[in-house]
């Protein structure tokens, strides 16, 4: 099932209106692994015989095929992973392919690679993303999606939404074993203890980041925990990174694809959806492309139910509500990420203006999320 996609055209696999019942994954197949390992730092011709020895060693019915029918092309160099194509040519003529991720250097420090792990084998059976075919030291040897990458602009269209809608709402409801509890705060926590005592040998850098009050910040994150809590808002099994980057169509068979769950875990329903939303701001991050009520109306009718024009505006409120004070949580947890990459990651980006950016967006937005929960939970209500 694994790489299936979703349609267009309908959920695949049904799912009626039960809101949030979890649904237990199926049980994975053995996934092949190896303790081998990728210098990642090398230059491409230099990495691409290892990499060829480990998909003849992991990838099933590859093993003996000569490594001179093998070609290998990079994909994409993410921000903390780097992707390549590797593709055979077979005596047929017909060609298949894999992708191999290999994880970024440091990249420990912010994603949990052993709770990734665990996690995806379920998520793959559960026909979500690639097919896991093999697991290495650094990285993991996945099916390869026919499909292009979305566009920031892409998951505004109306038809394209309601399908992340629907199909976020199909992910939700996956039971992953392991611990249940959300893993949200647990995370904001130990980057801001881990982004607060950073050093930086650029002395620019370094004045720039003395100018961050990492108490005030402290303050802030316990006051909008303290308010999400009273939303009693669901805990998911989230992708947490639920960017157009992460989001794959094959526009002639209308499928659409969620990829990359490295930062997944259990959370917080409006969480995933606010996270999801605060990336409508695309690649030059302008936040005043966050949806408006009516854009975001839409979305959850489609989340919510396999009738949309049938929820209930009592149910729209209060996914209005627990999405629009998570935003903040999305802002804080982004800021003190792109903190920690400032110091470890040697993509040339400007991490540290990214904190300030997502910072101060979230300073931007604070009165009026703090206000629309606090005016929610104001008013009495039955259930």
């Amino acid at each position: 099932m694994g790489s299936e996609g979703r349609s267009l055209n309908g959920v695949a696999g049904g799912g009626g209106e039960d809101k949030m019942s979890a649904v237990a994954a199926p049980a994975p197949a053995e996934v092949p692994t190896s303790s081998a390992a990728v210098d990642i730092s090398l230059p491409l011709p230099e990495m691409t015989p290892r990499i060829i020895d480990l998909c003849k060693e992991l990838v099933r019915g590859w093993s003996s095929l000569d490594s001179a029918c093998f070609s290998v092309t990079t994909v994409s160099g993410g921000i903390t992973n780097l992707l390549l194509k590797v593709s055979v040519k077979e005596g047929t003529g017909s060609e298949s392919s894999v992708t191999v991720r290999l994880y970024g250097p440091n990249t420990d420090l912010v994603i949990d690679r052993e709770r990734e792990l665990q996690a995806i084998p379920y998520i793959s059976a559960a026909g979500f993303g690639a097919q896991l075919l093999g697991v290495f030291e650094n990285g993991v040897i996945q099916s390869f999606i026919h499909a292009r990458t979305l566009s920031p602009s892409d998951m505004q269209e109306p038809r394209i939404a309601a399908e992340i809608a629907k199909q976020l709402h199909q992910f939700h409801q996956l039971d992953i074993p392991g611990s249940k509890e959300p893993q949200l705060w647990n995370d904001v926590f130990k980057f801001l203890k881990k982004a607060s005592v950073l050093k930086f040998e650029d002395n620019e850098k370094q004045k720039r980041y003395e100018t961050i009050s990492f108490r005030e910040i402290q303050e802030e994150v316990k006051a909008l925990k303290d308010l999400s809590d009273l939303l009693h808002a669901p805990v998911v099994f989230a992708h947490n990174d639920l960017l157009s980057g992460n989001l794959m169509l094959n526009d002639l068979e209308e499928k659409l694809y969620f990829i990359d769950f490295e930062y997944g875990s259990y959370s917080y329903r409006g969480f995933d959806i606010a996270n999801h939303f605060n990336e409508y701001a695309g690649f030059d991050c302008d936040y005043n492309l966050y949806p408006e009520k009516d854009v975001q109306y839409h979305f959850f009718r489609n989340y919510l139910s396999d009738r949309p024009n049938e929820v209930q505006v009592q149910d729209l409120e209060a996914l209005y509500t627990e999405t629009n004070t998570y935003r903040l949580a999305s802002h804080v947890y982004w800021a003190l990420w792109a903190l920690i990459q400032a110091k470890v990651s040697p993509i040339d980006f400007d991490y540290l203006g990214y904190f300030f950016l997502r910072y101060g967006e979230y300073k931007k937005q604070r009165d009026f999320c703090f206000s629309l929960a606090q005016g929610y939970l104001s008013v009495p209500r039955s259930g």
